[in-house]
């Protein structure tokens, strides 16, 4: 019964939220603003739209370099891992456009996120 009532997660959420706003910390400590202005002529194919984004994308090119690779990975604003397509869905989801499922109100306890 507890796992059947127990708040559930996505899977990058269920890591911990504080491993979560850890990353995103570490990743505003680590890229600057100059080179996430920079990122469309670093990256011109998907180019990162946040620190944590430019931070990940770093470590995919220096591992798989090249617009092939780039090409690989989906892109574009999402909410809580879903498609581009699914910020049509509300217009509050535009707003709020985090690949985390917290950005999604009244899913999580104690939730103030898109209503």
């Amino acid at each position: 019964e507890s796992i059947l009532w127990r708040q559930k997660e996505q899977f990058s959420d269920g890591v911990g939220y504080g491993w979560i706003d850890g990353l995103k910390a570490h990743a505003g400590r680590e890229v600057g603003d100059a080179a996430l202005a920079d990122a469309p002529r670093r990256f011109p194919v998907n180019p990162p739209q946040t620190k944590e984004a430019y931070l990940y994308r770093a470590l995919f090119d220096a591992a798989f370099p090249g617009e092939a690779c780039a090409r690989t990975v989906p892109a574009g604003k999402s909410i809580a891992c879903s498609t581009p397509a699914a910020l049509a869905w509300d217009a509050a989801f535009a707003a709020a456009a985090d690949p985390s499922g917290r950005a999604v109100a009244g899913v999580h306890r104690d939730s103030t996120a898109v209503a």
